[in-house]
Protein backbone atom coordinates (compact mmCIF):
# COMPACT_ATOMS: atom_id res chain seq x y z
CA UNK A 1 0.00 0.00 0.00
CA UNK A 2 2.84 2.40 0.84
CA UNK A 3 4.57 1.76 -2.50
CA UNK A 4 1.31 2.37 -4.36
CA UNK A 5 0.80 5.71 -2.61
CA UNK A 6 4.38 6.75 -3.38
CA UNK A 7 3.89 5.81 -7.03
CA UNK A 8 0.68 7.81 -7.13
CA UNK A 9 2.38 10.82 -5.54
CA UNK A 10 5.18 10.61 -8.11
CA UNK A 11 2.65 10.43 -10.96
CA UNK A 12 0.74 13.45 -9.66
CA UNK A 13 4.01 15.33 -9.13
CA UNK A 14 5.19 14.44 -12.62
CA UNK A 15 1.88 15.56 -14.13
CA UNK A 16 2.00 18.84 -12.20
CA UNK A 17 5.60 19.46 -13.31
CA UNK A 18 4.68 18.80 -16.94
CA UNK A 19 1.70 21.12 -16.67
CA UNK A 20 3.83 23.90 -15.17
CA UNK A 21 6.49 23.41 -17.84
CA UNK A 22 3.83 23.59 -20.55
CA UNK A 23 2.55 26.85 -19.08
CA UNK A 24 6.06 28.28 -18.95
CA UNK A 25 6.71 27.29 -22.56
CA UNK A 26 3.35 28.59 -23.76
CA UNK A 27 3.98 31.97 -22.18
CA UNK A 28 1.52 34.79 -22.21
CA UNK A 29 0.27 36.07 -25.56
CA UNK A 30 -1.30 39.24 -24.18
CA UNK A 31 0.01 42.41 -22.58
CA UNK A 32 -1.03 41.41 -19.05
CA UNK A 33 1.72 42.00 -16.49
CA UNK A 34 2.10 39.59 -13.61
CA UNK A 35 3.61 40.27 -10.21
CA UNK A 36 6.75 38.48 -11.43
CA UNK A 37 6.97 40.84 -14.43
CA UNK A 38 6.69 43.86 -12.15
CA UNK A 39 9.38 42.40 -9.88
CA UNK A 40 11.62 41.79 -12.93
CA UNK A 41 11.22 45.36 -14.12
CA UNK A 42 11.86 46.93 -10.73
CA UNK A 43 14.83 44.66 -10.05
CA UNK A 44 16.35 45.44 -13.44
CA UNK A 45 16.08 49.17 -12.85
CA UNK A 46 17.45 49.06 -9.29
CA UNK A 47 20.12 46.40 -9.70
CA UNK A 48 23.68 47.41 -8.79
CA UNK A 49 24.68 46.37 -12.29
CA UNK A 50 22.33 49.05 -13.66
CA UNK A 51 23.60 52.33 -12.24
CA UNK A 52 23.56 55.69 -13.96
CA UNK A 53 20.90 57.54 -15.86
CA UNK A 54 20.38 54.81 -18.43
CA UNK A 55 19.75 51.14 -17.67
CA UNK A 56 22.57 49.32 -19.41
CA UNK A 57 22.06 45.77 -18.18
CA UNK A 58 24.67 43.13 -17.74
CA UNK A 59 27.93 42.68 -19.65
CA UNK A 60 30.92 40.36 -19.77
CA UNK A 61 32.69 42.39 -17.08
CA UNK A 62 29.99 41.98 -14.44
CA UNK A 63 28.19 38.77 -15.41
CA UNK A 64 30.47 36.89 -13.00
CA UNK A 65 29.06 38.97 -10.14
CA UNK A 66 25.55 37.59 -10.65
CA UNK A 67 24.07 34.99 -8.36
CA UNK A 68 24.82 31.56 -9.85
CA UNK A 69 23.00 29.17 -7.50
CA UNK A 70 19.20 29.05 -7.41
CA UNK A 71 17.25 27.04 -4.84
CA UNK A 72 13.99 25.12 -5.19
CA UNK A 73 11.31 23.95 -2.78
CA UNK A 74 11.17 20.31 -1.73
CA UNK A 75 10.18 18.06 -4.65
CA UNK A 76 9.52 21.08 -6.90
CA UNK A 77 10.92 22.36 -10.18
CA UNK A 78 9.20 25.75 -10.17
CA UNK A 79 11.56 28.71 -10.12
CA UNK A 80 11.16 30.82 -6.97
CA UNK A 81 10.00 34.39 -7.57
CA UNK A 82 13.03 35.85 -5.79
CA UNK A 83 15.30 34.17 -8.37
CA UNK A 84 13.59 35.78 -11.36
CA UNK A 85 15.41 39.15 -11.43
CA UNK A 86 18.86 37.57 -11.32
CA UNK A 87 17.92 34.88 -13.85
CA UNK A 88 16.51 37.61 -16.10
CA UNK A 89 19.93 39.30 -16.08
CA UNK A 90 21.63 36.03 -17.04
CA UNK A 91 19.08 35.67 -19.86
CA UNK A 92 19.69 39.26 -20.98
CA UNK A 93 23.44 38.67 -21.14
CA UNK A 94 23.06 35.40 -23.07
CA UNK A 95 20.51 36.88 -25.49
CA UNK A 96 22.84 39.81 -26.23
CA UNK A 97 25.95 37.61 -26.52
CA UNK A 98 25.24 34.71 -28.85
CA UNK A 99 28.81 33.45 -28.45
CA UNK A 100 28.24 32.91 -24.71
CA UNK A 101 27.00 29.55 -23.48
CA UNK A 102 25.89 28.19 -20.17
CA UNK A 103 25.51 24.81 -18.47
CA UNK A 104 22.60 24.45 -16.06
CA UNK A 105 23.40 21.83 -13.42
CA UNK A 106 20.34 20.45 -11.67
CA UNK A 107 20.61 18.92 -8.20
CA UNK A 108 18.33 17.28 -5.62
CA UNK A 109 18.58 16.30 -1.98
CA UNK A 110 18.97 12.68 -0.88
CA UNK A 111 15.26 11.99 -0.34
CA UNK A 112 13.81 9.69 -2.99
CA UNK A 113 15.40 7.17 -5.30
CA UNK A 114 18.50 7.93 -7.35
CA UNK A 115 16.47 7.78 -10.57
CA UNK A 116 13.77 10.10 -9.24
CA UNK A 117 16.35 12.63 -8.08
CA UNK A 118 18.13 12.58 -11.45
CA UNK A 119 14.77 13.31 -13.12
CA UNK A 120 13.97 16.05 -10.58
CA UNK A 121 17.35 17.71 -11.10
CA UNK A 122 16.74 17.60 -14.86
CA UNK A 123 13.29 19.19 -14.48
CA UNK A 124 14.82 21.96 -12.41
CA UNK A 125 17.54 22.62 -15.00
CA UNK A 126 14.95 22.53 -17.79
CA UNK A 127 12.76 25.05 -15.94
CA UNK A 128 15.66 27.52 -15.94
CA UNK A 129 16.43 26.66 -19.58
CA UNK A 130 12.83 27.40 -20.60
CA UNK A 131 12.96 30.67 -18.68
CA UNK A 132 16.08 31.65 -20.64
CA UNK A 133 14.64 30.59 -23.99
CA UNK A 134 11.47 32.55 -23.23
CA UNK A 135 13.69 35.62 -22.81
CA UNK A 136 15.39 35.25 -26.21
CA UNK A 137 18.32 32.95 -25.41
CA UNK A 138 19.16 30.52 -28.21
CA UNK A 139 18.67 26.84 -27.43
CA UNK A 140 22.19 26.14 -28.68
CA UNK A 141 23.57 28.37 -25.91
CA UNK A 142 22.14 26.25 -23.10
CA UNK A 143 23.10 22.77 -21.93
CA UNK A 144 21.31 21.01 -19.09
CA UNK A 145 22.65 18.24 -16.91
CA UNK A 146 21.34 16.62 -13.76
CA UNK A 147 23.47 15.29 -10.96
CA UNK A 148 20.47 14.34 -8.85
CA UNK A 149 21.72 13.63 -5.33
CA UNK A 150 25.28 12.85 -6.49
CA UNK A 151 26.76 16.28 -5.67
CA UNK A 152 25.11 17.46 -2.45
CA UNK A 153 25.74 20.80 -0.83
CA UNK A 154 27.86 20.10 2.23
CA UNK A 155 26.36 22.79 4.45
CA UNK A 156 24.34 20.13 6.26
CA UNK A 157 21.04 21.56 5.02
CA UNK A 158 19.08 19.41 2.58
CA UNK A 159 17.42 22.55 1.22
CA UNK A 160 20.79 23.76 -0.11
CA UNK A 161 21.05 20.63 -2.27
CA UNK A 162 17.78 21.45 -4.08
CA UNK A 163 19.33 23.76 -6.62
CA UNK A 164 20.38 24.67 -10.14
CA UNK A 165 23.84 26.09 -10.70
CA UNK A 166 24.42 28.39 -13.68
CA UNK A 167 27.93 27.88 -15.11
CA UNK A 168 29.25 29.77 -18.11
CA UNK A 169 31.19 27.54 -20.49
CA UNK A 170 33.48 28.05 -23.46
CA UNK A 171 32.01 27.03 -26.80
Amino acid sequence: MKISNMTQVKKVSKFASIAVAALIVAGCSGQVKTAADVDDASAASTSPANTGSQVTGINSENVGDLQSVYYFEFDQSVIRSEALPSLALHAQFLAQNSAASVRLEGHADEQGTREYNIALGERRAQAVEQFFIGRGVGGNQVETISYGEEKPDFSGLASKSRRVEVRYTAK
